[in-house]
């Protein structure tokens, strides 16, 4: 495939008959592959938005981030009063090439107001607007200050050291680090959400103080049991953590997972009234509001009265007013059920180690961590060991000339020209030129010998310091025992008690309150060819007549089943819509029933071909289709967690569909085609796939203008000889029909 790209041409003088005039050339068109296209336009583009915008790096921040904050350290802001957001801002942009409103909402992010972070960096005064709401917007950068969080002196306190590299900002005028030399895993302690190219992150936040222990038991014991000091995550909005073992150790193992978080609420006996003070970190309070306006407008949520958004400086409060006679608990109960103040966290924990992006568990990621800290711990050495060994170097040239002052200053009198004091130096006590360029900067009232011995006494204690820190570079052990110490010291000062609250049990109090949401009995339902639907109990049917149908309609699907059960009705624009028979009334024989595409509102022109009933989701979906292939699709690949009542792409839609049915175990189906061939085909034999509207595999060989015409499930034929028809393996063309099984086609 290529794509013509026009290229435009230097400028050519042509010589042109009677003047001289320049003509240019308009371009000409080449052709040029897609995939070069692609190569030198597209991936750089992409690569950029992952290494350097998206992902977050091994010490918890994106670029954008380190940024901002490094710039704040660098304005004197870790221990210096606050100054305006706009001269932070501004300050920012000699590193930050992007606008200066993209700055200040990253600022914004990671401010205490916000809310956003569970161990924010940024100290602020104004307003920083909040996180959970979508329309508190923040204030101008004019109007708000801010300086930085006393816990970012664990970001900032080795960097002078020579831990981390540092590059040339994006114009060359000054350098950046690569990495902040944090002191703690920030990259798990805060919420961080990126989305690059063909890639994302989604990495929940957790508990300082655990995080802080499980790092330093993990250096300890790599082996150690993660869930024993960190059993789940911890968010900055509070709120109840579902737990589930399972899920929490597939997201500590993997990094991929969600985590189930529940709002708080309080019941109000004198008013009743519920008051919800923390909601999960993946909603806000006007998107939970709209949701329960919705469902009390669609008289799915009848026991509310009114509602109101009564958050203030005190924090997020949103009121819900209850009818007289409610029960709070079941009334919430169905509220987790039917909007976002129960909802999920899901986990992706994609972080960028050397430039590469990488999907890691907990236990890697810190055991990454630890790695890079070990090499921040090196270089710090390294960095203090080299200083200490040049001031004793100086410190030993001084201590020579303690021998005799008086020399040292005759020497430097009796030298006729200044560039050879130092040579003569060197010459007169033994020393390098480094040692006697310090002697030759000692002022003449520093000549006495009060002066060096002070001076000289720090030798000592320099000879025992490097001893010590080549030890500590001769010794992981040592290494390893400074970083744990440094993460005791954090959780000590830092760490805060648990937010969010785990619940070990709500799986099994979850289970109760779906069953007691709906009135459950048994009942008998009805779905005809046209599309009309019917809920009918026992009792009725017993005493009910002959079934009314449209004319010339008949019924599709009959059973009996309990008004809990779900109903999945596939459309002509391959969608399925899902309701449970308790939404729809009961009825009687006699009526007509509900016209589903009215009742679903179904799109223009949309029809439903078929309904399927479950009660628990299992066994398989089994579409064929017109040019001979059939699908297998599990039933749970429809069932959702957020009660979503439409999905897309509910079967393949690159043949018509001839033939759908819902097998609650194996069956066989007799497959007919309009070359008058019958196939038996067992559904065991087809293999089932995940993936909804997959095409499926070829089952009956057609050929030129030959088609699927007929099919049924094969228990409710009579057929004088099943062998003829079957075959061990797919696709087949089946076998033309006799005419005694063709006569009891033709009775059906």
């Amino acid at each position: 495939m290529a794509k013509r790209t026009t290229k435009k041409q230097p400028t050519i003088s042509r010589p042109q008959l009677g003047d001289n005039v320049e003509i240019l050339d308009a371009g000409v068109v080449l052709d040029q592959p897609i995939t070069e296209t692609l190569e030198t336009n597209y991936m750089p583009y992409a690569m950029s938005v992952i290494v350097s915008r998206a992902l977050p790096e091994i010490d918890g921040f994106k670029p954008a981030h380190r940024k901002v904050l490094y710039t704040m350290y660098e304005m004197g802001l870790l221990k210096g009063a606050r100054t305006k957001s706009a001269n932070i801002v501004g300050s920012t942009m000699h590193l930050n090439p992007h606008g200066d409103q993209a700055i200040y909402d990253t600022m914004v992010r990671l401010a205490r107001g916000n809310e956003s972070l569970l161990v924010p960096y940024v100290n602020g005064k104004g307003n920083f607007g909040k996180a959970y709401s979508r329309d508190m917007a923040y204030a101008a950068s004019r109007y708000t200050e801010a300086k930085l969080e006393d816990v970012c002196a664990e970001l900032f306190g080795d960097i002078d050291k020579d831990t981390v590299d540092f590059v040339p900002n994006y114009d060359a005028t000054t350098t950046e680090p690569t990495l902040l030399p944090v002191t703690f895993p920030a990259v798990l302690a805060n919420n961080t959400l990126g989305i690059a190219v063909g890639m994302a992150s989604s990495i929940c936040s957790f508990n300082l103080r655990e995080l802080c222990e499980t790092a330093a038991a993990l250096i300890k014991d790599p082996e150690h049991d993660i869930a024993a000091t960190m059993p789940a995550p911890d968010f900055v909005g509070g709120g109840y953590i579902l737990y589930d073992e399972k899920e929490m150790a597939n997201i500590y193992n993997t990094g991929r997972g969600s985590v189930r978080v529940r709002a708080r609420y309080n019941y109000v006996k004198d008013g009743n009234m519920l008051e919800i003070t923390q909601i999960p970190p993946t909603t806000t309070v006007e998107a939970i509001m709209d949701k329960i306006a919705d469902l009390v407008k669609a008289g799915r949520v009848k026991e509310i009265s009114d509602m109101r958004d009564e958050t203030d400086l005190n924090g997020l409060k949103l009121t819900i007013d209850l009818k007289r006679g409610q029960d709070p608990d079941k009334v919430m109960a169905k509220l987790f059920r039917l909007t976002p103040l129960e909802d999920a966290f899901s986990c992706n924990f994609n972080i960028l180690i050397s430039g590469m992006p990488r999907v890691m568990g907990v236990r890697e990621i810190l055991a990454e961590w630890t790695a890079f800290r070990t090499e921040c711990v090196r270089r710090r050495t390294y960095h203090e060991l080299d200083g200490k060994e040049k001031r004793l170097h100086l410190l030993q040239g001084l201590a020579a000339i303690l021998l005799d002052i008086d020399k040292a200053v005759r020497i430097v009198r009796e030298t006729a020209e200044e560039a050879e004091v130092v040579p003569n130096l060197m010459i007169g006590f033994g020393i390098d030129q480094t040692q006697a360029e310090y002697v030759a900067e000692i002022r003449l009232r520093h000549l006495n010998r009060e002066y060096i011995l002070k001076r000289t006494a720090e030798t000592h204690e320099l000879e025992n310091d490097i001893a010590e820190l080549k030890d500590i570079l001769e010794k992981p052990a040592k290494v390893k025992r400074i970083i744990m110490d440094e993460l005791q010291a954090v959780a000590k000062k830092y760490g805060e008690p648990r937010r969010s609250e785990i619940l070990y049990d709500a799986a099994a109090a979850e289970g109760d309150e779906d069953e007691d949401a709906v009135p459950d009995y048994p009942v008998s339902v009805f779905f005809t060819r046209e599309g009309y639907f019917k809920k009918i109990t026992p009792q009725s049917l017993r005493m009910s007549g002959e079934q009314k149908l449209k004319e010339g309609d008949e019924i599709t699907v009959q059973l009996e089943t309990k008004n809990s059960a779900e109903l999945l009705f596939f459309t002509s624009r391959c969608q399925v819509y899902k309701c449970r028979a308790a939404d729809f009334a009961d009825t009687k024989a006699s009526m007509m029933g509900d016209y589903i595409p009215a009742r679903l509102a179904m799109d223009e022109g949309e029809v439903p071909v078929y309904m399927a009933v479950t009660e628990d989701y299992r066994g398989y979906m089994f579409f064929l289709f017109e040019n001979g292939k059939a699908a297998k699709v599990p039933m749970d690949a429809y069932a959702t967690k957020n009660n979503r009542k439409k999905l897309l792409n509910a079967f393949s839609d690159k043949s018509p569909l001839v033939y759908a049915a819902y097998l609650r175990q194996e069956e066989e189906i007799a497959i007919q085609n309009s070359a008058g061939r019958m196939l038996l085909v067992h559904s065991a034999q087809v293999p089932a796939k995940q993936t909804k509207n997959t095409a499926g595999v070829n089952v009956m060989t057609l050929k030129k203008n030959q088609r699927i015409t007929q099919v049924r499930r094969a228990s409710r034929m009579e057929i004088a000889d099943p062998h003829r028809y079957r075959v061990r393996t797919l696709p087949a063309a089946g076998a033309v029909l006799r005419s005694e099984d063709l006569a009891e086609q033709m009775s059906l």
